[in-house]
């Protein structure tokens, strides 16, 4: 999903630190091979590191600068073959730093990478301690070709979670300033002045200058869409303008007296939904548009036509409890009470069946257009005649502070991704959902299975020492092949991976469809930034929507309004988790016919089906 922000990149070449060079033994086995070939080293009293060409003294046994043995840890066979390889069980050879990691197998799209950290998990007790091989343990993993198995990423996620302690840095006592960070979506159906009220809130704050907002006006008035010079402030591509309407999601920032706010501005068009979808996903708390004109609100909370039910039961789905309703184009209605009154009836009514709480709903008239009910209280005498609430900022003001899972190992969904092909860069964006990272942390992305550095670190494109979790980064990589780091991976703590599999089990909730659900039925399947297609295997079992008991075993389809434990196989498999255990990795949706049909959690990670 593009990202309409400029992360500012700079790289710089001469900044690459040897100490985290991610060691390979397959080209340590090549190296070997060309060795044999050559003379050897003519300097007295020193040796040169295979890897970094350091000279180091004759009397030590690893490189001081990147930690290479000097003696090679895996070594070819006598008979020459390239395709078997042991270990050298020597420990004088073995730095103390590697003695103390834990040995680490991962899933790879090439099963030729093998990442040993322990001499002892290398030895097989089968054989009375001797070395084996790799590759021969390797091959008897079975691990899938494409994204490795689910169930071992699972299985040493869940045996060294307990272990994990996290370091000093990574709590919030340590936080540069006392601002918390508010990840903030607005979300409505098309045409209800979503972006425009966007743009008039950044440029009220002071982030769009006035020679900034005078150029959108004269564009706009250029194409004879005089109103929509606000909205241009976010809706930057030419395709956007022309038609409109918000096509990606928007990110923009602004601080209030209690939050740094991101702003996520959604697109309402149903046909950019999955868009919406992995942009919103990010949010802590919403603001959802209603358009107050007469006919267009009906319009949006229509059903099957509108998307002001589908974008609140999404970001209620998100795990979203705390929203902002805000009534836009008042004006339009001369601030009529009756019109405010009769709206907020009918769509409390529907917020509290999708799980809003009352106390959690803020109710506020506004327009955007008129400047109306924005940053201060209104001023016309009609809306100040009978409204004594809030205005927007205010009530963004007095949202709850978000939970923040800073104990964690670091997890961050990857929303998008900045490559720099020419100098072998790349950058990974999205919002660190649990514990922390800072330059030259060690992280892992899936499902790729490869290990790379953190060089750098921008948040809310400004740069930083330390990100933690809540904050949106775009983190600069190193060590990686830029073609294996894509948008719907997810970046994570090496020790502590996700799952990674295609077969599912979820709990979900049917919202208004037509067609019925059956077993067979190929469905999208979204689960944070990912868009995958899906069949359903099959109907576990239909719930009992209020008590969540089993209502009927193996039903043969389901309908509108109905709960059920239903079985999906993936066309490739994604990164998941239970949602007991996370619950940004265990949200998932399932759309059909441009619709969102369900909402529901992943319940069960399943065996991969053969």
């Amino acid at each position: 999903m593009p990202r309409k922000v400029s992360y500012g990149l700079d790289y710089d070449d001469d900044a690459y630190d040897y100490e985290d060079y991610d060691y390979d033994y397959d080209e340590q086995e090549t190296y070997e091979a060309a060795q044999t070939k050559q003379q050897p080293l003519k300097k007295v009293g020193v040796w040169q590191c295979p890897i970094c060409t350091y000279d180091n003294e004759d009397d030590t046994s690893a490189c001081d600068i990147c930690g290479v043995l000097r003696s090679p840890l895996v070594k070819a066979c006598s008979n020459g073959s390239s395709d078997t390889v042991k270990v050298n069980r020597s420990s004088s050879d073995v730095p103390s730093k590697l003695k103390q990691e834990k040995s680490t197998v991962l899933p790879s799209q090439s099963a030729s990478k093998v990442y040993v950290s322990s001499e002892e998990d290398a030895v097989s007790s089968k054989d009375g301690g001797q070395p084996q091989s790799l590759t021969s343990n390797l091959n008897s993993m079975n691990l899938n070709a494409k994204a490795g198995s689910s169930k071992n990423a699972r299985t040493r996620g869940a045996a060294s979670q307990a272990k994990y302690k996290p370091e000093k840095w990574m709590l919030p006592d340590q936080a540069e300033d006392g601002l918390a960070q508010l990840n903030l979506a607005i979300v409505g159906h098309v045409d209800s002045g979503k972006s425009t009220l966007s743009g008039r809130l950044l440029h009220l704050l002071g982030q769009i200058t006035h020679k900034e907002m005078h150029k959108y006006e004269k564009e706009a008035k250029s194409m004879g869409k005089g109103s929509f010079a606000y909205a241009w402030a976010l809706d930057e591509s030419a395709e956007e303008r022309e038609r409109g309407i918000t096509m990606t999601v928007a990110v923009a920032y602004f601080d209030t007296n209690k939050y740094h706010v991101v702003v996520l501005d959604s697109p309402g068009h149903r046909d950019f939904v999955p868009n919406m979808i992995t942009g919103a996903t990010q949010a802590d708390a919403a603001i959802l548009v209603i358009d107050a004109s007469v006919g267009a609100f009906e319009a949006g909370i229509d059903s099957f036509g509108g998307q002001t039910k589908e974008h609140a039961h999404l970001i209620r789905s998100f795990g979203v409890d705390q929203i902002i309703v805000a009534i836009n184009k008042m004006d339009v209605v001369h601030y009529s009470r009756d019109r405010f009154d009769a709206i907020k009836q009918q769509v409390t009514m529907f917020l509290r069946s999708c799980g809003f709480k009352d106390s959690f709903m803020t109710w506020v008239p506004l327009s955007a257009m008129e400047n109306q009910n924005l940053i201060a209280p209104p001023n016309d005498p009609q809306l100040l005649s009978w409204y004594k609430g809030p205005y927007l900022l205010e009530a963004i003001d007095s949202l709850q502070p978000p939970t923040r899972d800073y104990s964690k190992p670091v997890l961050m969904p990857i929303c998008d991704v900045v490559r720099l092909q020419s100098a072998g860069q790349v950058s990974a964006c999205g919002k660190l959902e649990t514990g922390g990272l800072r330059s030259g942390s060690k992280v892992l992305v899936l499902p790729s299975g490869d290990i790379g550095t953190v060089r750098s670190l921008e948040r809310n494109s400004q740069s930083c020492s330390v990100a933690r979790a809540g904050d949106n980064v775009s983190i600069s990589l190193q060590g990686f092949d830029v073609n294996q780091v894509m948008a719907g991976g997810v970046l994570c703590h090496p020790d502590f991976p996700v799952a990674v599999s295609n077969n599912l089990e979820l709990k979900i909730l049917v919202l208004d469809i037509a067609t019925p659900i059956l077993v067979g039925s190929q469905l999208e399947f979204h689960i944070h930034h990912v868009k995958e297609a899906a069949r359903v295997s099959k109907i576990s079992s239909l719930l009992d929507p209020k008590t969540g008991n089993v209502k009927k075993v193996m039903p043969r389809c389901l309908t509108a309004k109905q709960s059920a434990i239903i079985e999906v196989v993936l066309e490739e498999s994604v990164c998941v988790e239970e949602f007991s255990k996370c619950k940004a990795l265990g949200r998932a949706f399932l759309r059909s016919m441009g619709r969102t049909i369900a909402v529901g959690i992943v319940t069960k990670i399943l065996d991969q089906p053969e």
